[in-house]
């Protein structure tokens, strides 16, 4: 751990730091002593019994820079002790995965000795973590110097200093032996080969992983759209109405693409452990606030905040906002549509190369202005969902997903849905869908790769070179170390991340059979984003902790739902071509756009619901003015019968679950056999 880097506690014992605590300069020195007694403090007398020492620096002005910094590690059998304690699961010596426990450490595979190198770092760090979470005022009042930051009984220590800002930040360190090896296989060598997902996972965690997981498999899935998708598009680059074939190829695509993920999303989970293992209890978030209560639950004292205000926040504040929002993106369309109106009208009266510039200039600027909105929007989106007092993480995510989701989708793609089924101008639905997809690609690596790059090297130039000192072959000293990494940006999580991929899904899925170029540009943007994305994680943010995952939570369903759409919109476009309108003769133009409009409505709707429910709205029109419809529902059935035949679990991994299950079962029964023949013997 930490390779040759250690420190000493007050005690004489050394320890590899793991994770640093920073507080505020100005924190009373006995809020300092009482915080760390009650880390270093036994299990049994409500303590965390971890290690934790205060970063000795050198001169004065190190000492002002960084006055309040504390190292903390803990004992090899802590964190095994404490990895039960999280229900850590890890593969037994028959190749299952279980459990661990201390008790049977022995039993497990991979474990020799004194268990050293069992946990990966960040496992350790993750249980450090854990254990600084859990750790509970007893019967303090306040916090010790700060008479008006009161405690009660059950408490979360950690976490109130942090909602007050005494405790400003808390970081994994970096383990620069191992985060060499990783940079070496991971990106610092350009190659065609898989991620070294396993790496990934042992250095920062199953969370992230799995995004770098989903990320090279929609790269890979989207492969042969793009192969197909070339000669598609040099070969009938003028004729718009051979796009019905290509379409149909999108509904089975979209479907397969996301069942067979599941299958390999549960593959690495159950490789990691995570598949099986139990959801911790979820606590209160650090900027929940409330009026004291009594949780019925855990039996604490803790903040309640009532569901009704709450509910009155959301409903006459936040929906509005959201609704109003929606608004304002469809009168930038409807500007944007304007100004396209003119660069063409001028275009038509003056052919030359300007005014062929000129065409492409609405698009580029509504692409940009779109790329503005969402950056604002997901600003206000934030504040709201905060404002809306959420008491659990889980639920200020979701709701938080569920804004900006549909406001990027609006946003997004509005433009589209209008050219493609009011205008049904499939040229400029060509061109829009072209200029969108470049510019916001193009934004993107700007902002996501080069500006954090940039602006960290602008920051601070002395970091940068302790970074190059890092990447190359020279030792850096600790206290420089914690220093240039606590200077790093925070990372704030795979939601940006994700939230692109949603947005890139949704231009290859729904539109991507009038350019069929789209799925090979996502790919390019797709390999850069891997290198671009495992950099900043290595050298430009800090480390952020692990967070177990067994899948990808919320996006599997947004995903889902774009799918569900994306077969409804194929299916409109299908029914508009010139190659299928001659077989329904009698099908009205209108009818479909209605049905498109009511589908991706109730899509988006129930979004948090698993089963999409189709509205069947036109119940009364005659059997010809069906046809549309009905070939929609066969499409949407083939859909779902796709998904049902397409098992989420292999069947391998479901015999090893079911194993585990009925061993643990036999277990319980036979200790209750056990206990049940003790009873007579202590009557006696």
């Amino acid at each position: 751990m930490q390779g040759s880097l250690s420190v000493s506690d007050s005690d004489g014992s050394s320890f590899a730091p793991l994770v640093v605590l920073e507080l505020a300069a100005n924190t009373e020195a006995e809020a300092i002593t009482w915080l760390l007694n009650r880390i270093k403090d036994k299990q049994q007398n409500g303590g965390a019994e971890l290690l934790v020492e205060q970063l000795q620096v050198d001169g004065q002005d190190e000492q002002k820079r960084m006055p309040k910094v504390f190292l903390v590690g803990s004992t090899w059998r802590r964190l095994l002790n404490g990895a039960e304690d999280v229900g850590l699961f890890k593969e037994f010596h028959d190749g299952t995965m279980r459990g661990f426990t201390y008790a049977n450490r022995e039993s497990f595979k991979d474990f020799d000795g004194d268990g050293d190198g069992f946990l990966s770092i960040a496992e350790c760090q993750y249980i450090i973590k854990h254990e600084l979470d859990t750790l509970r005022a007893k019967a303090e009042e306040h916090v010790p110097g700060y008479p008006k930051l009161k405690l009660y009984p059950g408490k979360s220590v950690i976490r109130r200093l942090q909602s007050k800002g005494i405790l400003v930040q808390c970081f994994p360190l970096h383990d620069k032996e191992e985060l060499k090896r990783l940079s070496f296989s991971w990106y610092r060598k350009i190659k065609l080969s898989y991620q070294p997902l396993d790496d990934i996972r042992h250095y920062f965690g199953e969370g992230l992983a799995l995004y770098f997981g989903f990320l090279e498999y929609f790269t890979f899935a989207l492969v042969p759209m793009a192969f197909i998708g070339i000669p598609y598009y040099l070969f009938a680059w003028e004729d718009y109405d051979k796009y019905v074939l290509f379409a149909v190829f999108n509904l089975v695509w979209s479907t397969v693409f996301l069942e067979v993920w599941k299958r390999c999303s549960a593959q690495l989970a159950y490789g990691w452990g995570t598949l099986s293992r139990k959801k911790a209890f979820e606590e209160p978030r650090p900027g929940f606030h409330g009026v004291l209560g009594f949780n019925p639950v855990t039996g604490r004292e803790e903040p309640v905040y009532p569901n009704m205000k709450r509910q009155l926040r959301i409903y006459l504040v936040s929906v509005p906002f959201v609704l109003f929002c929606l608004y304002l993106s469809l009168h930038v369309m409807m500007i944007y549509f304007e100004m396209e109106n003119w660069a063409l009208s001028n275009y038509n009266e003056d052919p030359n190369f300007w005014t062929s510039v000129i065409i492409f200039i609405p698009s580029i600027v509504y692409a940009v202005v779109i790329e503005i909105m969402n950056l604002l929007y997901r600003y206000a989106a934030e504040f709201l969902t905060n404002w809306e007092n959420h008491r659990l993480e889980s639920s200020f995510r979701n709701h938080l997903v569920l804004k900006v989701l549909v406001f990027n989708f609006v946003n997004c793609f509005a433009s589209l849905f209008y050219i493609a089924f009011v205008m049904q101008d499939m040229a400029l639905l060509r061109q829009s869908l072209a200029t969108l997809l470049i510019t916001s690609q193009i934004l993107n690596q700007v902002m996501e790769a080069f500006l954090p790059y940039w602006l960290q090297r602008r920051r601070n130039k002395k970091v940068h070179k302790r970074v190059r000192r890092i990447m190359g072959d020279k030792e850096l000293p600790l206290v420089q170390q914690v220093q240039l990494e606590s200077d790093m940006n925070t990372y704030l999580g795979t939601f940006d991340d994700y939230l692109e991929q949603f947005l890139l899904f949704g231009y290859v899925s729904l539109f991507s059979c009038v350019y069929p170029l789209a799925a090979l540009l996502v790919v390019l943007n797709n390999v850069t984003e891997v290198y671009s994305d495992a950099f900043k994680m290595c050298h430009v943010f800090k480390r952020p902790f692990s967070e177990p995952a067994s899948d990808i939570g919320v996006w599997q369903l947004a995903f889902e739902t774009m799918s569900a759409i994306a077969v409804v919109t194929n299916c409109a476009l299908i029914g508009l071509s010139p190659q299928v309108k001659p077989y329904f003769p009698e099908a009205e133009t209108q009818l479909i756009l209605t049905v498109v409009a009511v589908e991706v409505i109730c899509s988006l709707l129930f979004f948090f619901v698993t089963c999409l429910v189709e509205e069947r709205l036109i119940k009364q029109e005659c059997e010809h003015r069906l046809s549309f419809a009905q070939e929609k529902h066969v499409i949407l059935a083939l859909k779902f019968i796709l998904a049902f035949i397409i098992p989420d679990v292999p069947k391998h991994i479901q015999i090893k679950l079911a194993k585990l299950e009925f061993e643990s079962l036999e277990a319980l029964k036979k200790k209750k056999m056990l206990e049940a023949a003790e009873i007579p013997k202590t009557d006696k």
